[in-house]
């Protein structure tokens, strides 16, 4: 702990006031000028561990490496470095092609166990570099050989890529491109540049789908004969840096994993400065973070024009988008939808920009073309609930609800479909009967959703039902007590159950977070009480 400042002459040329710079910075959202003070600190006083914390924290979260690396020595000799940064201290090794370093590092990151079942691709890599080779291989008895495998075959490709032996790496690609979600457009790249530079060209284009935007210069490239500037065989470096970008994916899948998703994705540039998956996975999870200005940082490293150019443009509309800077993400949204062979995703990012900034009739439209990617007959369902829902808040409700019909007869059994259609009858007081047959097979299918249950139990208010609708609106707004429309509702229903002092209460809780017209209304009902004019939609 650093003493305090209060009452105390601090030397503006001291590590303390360095320190405290950067920690009001940090408390700011500066985090140029807290990284800056935190790395001015840390050189004045390298001895606080406090400092060298903090530093570390801030450097991958910004990006600086060096930061990072010098924090990282200095929490190692303390004892106090946390389990990632043997992580960031393997990369570091094996980008300065210490892999005697290397293995003691993955070692002791076994013996740590946090990251235990990484060890048998980080070996494999680092035998790339040293020789003789080793191909990765997991135990199968170990406790954690199912998480290592999520990962082998991307590494199995790569290396059998680097070895020149095609034959080994095409099944283990398929493998991998097949398990990958979100990540799987750069991997088919990534996979087809190493093919093309080896001339394997019918199996580069395999991989490459034909008119879709995103691989259109990848395609006509190989198609010329020309290769990807990163077609060469892969470092121990890169290698790791795809291993460490593949687990930032899936530890930001959840949010509570998003602060160390950010840091792997972070020691994913470091390990391969010039790879564009890593940029664009760091773009994401930035985004995805909170931290929107760096996310645009990282996307714009992405060539544009380049193989990977159409995937770091779309994390950049969501970093501009995030960063309230609106106009430019809608601006290049509509560039990327506008090119031949634009995907359907491209269309609904569009699309949800457009609803976002009320523009409901276009985010309809843009929907109805993503739709166009697909068959009639597969059109998927949560296209058609995004147009659905875009069409009614555009006040086209006919239109919305022949939309929403058509996506639960596609997906009778599910809940989101089948909760907007209920509610949006509910609202109009149409089909109340049948609009509350759908909403208790929806809360059936999904009994802990605060949405759904307020949706029932305004169903059954609305019928005439106060007293079945009390406890259901009871439940949710305890599920959710900061949600005004369900505290509004169970302030409606307790009122009419006679219960006037809780229903008060309610309004007073729905209040906290209401505005506008909804705001002055709860005002009202509070005064005089539930009247017909004062009713809940």
């Amino acid at each position: 702990m650093l003493p305090a400042m209060a009452g105390a002459s601090v030397d503006p040329g001291s590590a303390l006031h360095a320190y405290a710079r950067a920690r009001m910075a940090d408390g700011d959202g500066a985090l140029g000028l807290a990284v800056a003070s935190y790395s001015a600190a840390l050189k004045l006083d390298p001895a606080r561990i406090e400092i060298a914390r903090r530093s570390y924290v801030q450097a991958l979260e910004s990006g600086d490496k060096a930061l990072a690396l010098r924090s990282a020595v200095l929490l190692d000799q303390a004892g106090a470095l946390p389990r990632d940064g043997t992580l960031l201290r393997i990369g570091d090794a094996l980008e300065r092609r210490d892999w005697t370093g290397a293995r003691q590092l993955t070692d002791r990151m076994v013996e740590e166990g946090n990251f235990s079942f990484l060890a048998p691709i980080v070996k494999s890599w680092i035998s790339v570099g040293e020789g003789p080779y080793a191909p990765p291989i997991v135990d199968g008895t170990d406790r954690f050989a199912a998480l290592a495998q999520r990962y082998i075959d991307e590494h199995v490709a790569l290396q059998a890529l680097g070895q020149r032996d095609i034959a080994a790496a095409v099944p283990a690609l398929r493998r991998a491109i097949a398990l990958r979600g979100v990540d799987g457009a750069a991997l088919r790249l990534d996979f087809a540049a190493q093919l093309a530079a080896q001339g394997a060209k019918a199996e580069a284009l395999l991989l490459l789908p034909v008119g879709e935007a995103q691989f259109a210069r990848a395609r006509a490239d190989v198609d010329r004969g020309r290769k990807a500037r990163k077609g060469a065989s892969l470092t121990p470096a890169q290698g790791y840096a795809r291993l460490l970008s593949r687990l930032a994916v899936d530890v930001g899948s959840d949010a509570s994993g998003m602060v160390l998703a950010v840091r792997l994705a972070r020691m994913a540039t470091f390990a391969d400065p010039q790879g564009p998956e890593a940029r664009i996975v760091a773009a994401r999870l930035l985004t995805i973070g909170g931290h929107p200005v760096a996310a645009a940082d990282e996307a714009r490293k992405v060539p544009p024009t380049g193989w990977y150019g159409a995937l770091g443009q779309a994390e950049l509309v969501d970093a501009l988008a995030a960063g309230d800077r609106m106009d430019e993400a809608l601006a290049l949204a509509r560039i990327l939808a506008a090119e031949p062979g634009a995907e359907a995703e491209r269309q609904v990012r569009l699309g949800r920009l457009l609803a976002e900034t009320r523009d409901f009739e276009g985010a309809a439209a843009a929907f109805r073309t993503a739709q166009a990617s697909y068959p009639e007959a597969d059109t998927p369902w949560t296209l058609l609930l995004f147009e659905g829902s875009a069409l009614e808040q555009a006040k086209r409700w006919d239109e919305a609800r022949a939309v929403l019909e058509r996506a639960a007869k596609i997906a009778p059994n599910e809940p989101v479909i089948l909760n907007y259609l209920g509610y949006a009858q509910i609202e109009r007081r149409q089909n109340v009967e049948e609009a509350l047959l759908l909403l208790k097979k929806a809360s059936a299918l999904k009994p802990q959703d605060a949405s759904i249950t307020d949706s029932l139990g305004w169903a059954q208010f609305v019928t005439g039902n106060v007293a079945a609708a009390v406890p259901v609106l009871e439940r949710a707004a305890a599920a959710a007590p900061g949600d005004a429309t369900i505290n509004e509702h169970l302030g409606d229903a307790l009122w009419s159950a006679g219960r006037r002092y809780e229903a008060r209460y309610a309004w007073q809780a729905a209040a906290i977070y209401a505005e506008g017209d909804i705001a002055a209304r709860l005002a009202a009902k509070r005064k005089e009480g539930l009247k017909p004019e004062y009713a809940a939609p």
